[in-house]
């Protein structure tokens, strides 16, 4: 095995799709699973993260969480706080436990050149901007100020994590965007799926003003 795989429990879980940086709180309550996390928190307490999709498929590509809280409950169940670290591959699963363990592949988002990076970084600018202006639509529309997110992050990769993160009940499209390996991609999908949330904010602004 290579220096960049190893072997990681797995954890599938229906519409969550993990992103790095992105808080994961769970409840542990399956016997397998307790065991899974009694084992991690005894090495590097990581285990990976994959979608269970709406046809039942488990994704092959997740994020590794790393275990940050942990609350154990007297009858055996743990309500345990993990935060995502990387993204994955799974190569080659098996049942040697009672929990799904895999051999993984690291995943990180292709090498940028000069040119790459300034799509990138002005992607992320025009993502900042549409954040900036649905918060300002959303203000207006109940009548108080939401201010930009004090962790909205800086760098480009980050940010189009961030952002993945927030698509709630949209899982299987977060996962197209946590399977794509070019930031400046991935922000240009996001600001696209940005500028429908603002249209639709100043089509009922609009409509608050005429009526109001």
């Amino acid at each position: 095995m290579s220096l960049d795989t190893r072997s990681l429990p797995l954890f599938p879980l229906p519409d969550v799709v993990l992103f790095p940086g992105s808080p994961l709180p769970l409840h542990i309550f399956e016997p397998r699973y307790r065991e899974m996390i009694a084992t991690i928190l005894d090495g590097d307490k990581l285990f990976g993260v994959l979608l269970i999709d709406s046809r039942h498929q488990v994704a092959t590509i997740g994020s590794a969480a790393e275990v940050i809280e942990v609350e154990k409950l007297p009858d055996g169940r743990m309500n345990i706080l993990t935060v995502g670290i990387r993204r994955f591959k799974v190569i080659d699963t098996n049942f040697d436990k009672d929990y799904l363990q895999g051999d993984i592949q690291w995943l990180d988002d292709n090498a940028s050149d000069s040119e790459d990076e300034e799509n990138a970084r002005k992607m992320a600018q025009e993502v900042r901007d549409a954040i900036k202006d649905i918060l300002d639509l959303t203000s207006k529309l109940n009548d108080y100020h939401i201010p930009m997110p004090e962790d909205l992050p800086l760098d480009a990769e980050s940010l189009s994590f961030w952002v993945a993160s927030t698509m709630y009940n949209l899982a299987e499209e977060q996962q197209v965007l946590l399977e794509m390996r070019d930031t400046g991609t991935r922000l240009r999908n996001e600001a696209e799926a940005l500028k429908m949330t603002i249209k639709f904010l100043a089509a009922r602004n609009a409509l608050k003003n005429a009526v109001g």
